[in-house]
């Protein structure tokens, strides 16, 4: 496996996404982050196991077309992302619940 600098990880990974498809996708142990759109398949995989101590079985990406955005006469694009979709494996689905989800 590939070396990664592990002080640089933790910034590939932005946020998680929890919409109405991603919370779905969860009882499938399969979770959404929003990534860094330069990120790599196997960087995102480390980043995440690093981040929630789970072992990834696999990693898909979407790099969506950007999107403009329109402010009066002047026009703009929508902030760049790339999403990910970590398929985590079982038993350690409550790893990274717990850490996502927090019971307060």
């Amino acid at each position: 496996m590939n070396n990664f600098d592990p002080r640089k990880l933790p910034d590939l990974v932005h946020r998680p996404i929890v919409t109405e498809k991603a919370t779905m996708l969860m009882e499938f142990n399969k979770y959404t982050f929003e990534v860094s759109p330069k990120a790599t398949k196997p960087e995102i995989k480390a980043a995440i196991e690093d981040l929630f101590d789970v072992e990834v079985v696999q990693v898909n990406t979407i790099l969506p077309p950007r999107k403009k955005k329109r402010v009066g006469r002047f026009i703009g694009y929508k902030p760049h992302y790339k999403r990910a979709v970590v398929t985590v494996a079982n038993g350690d689905e409550e790893k990274i619940r717990q850490v996502l989800f927090p019971e307060v």
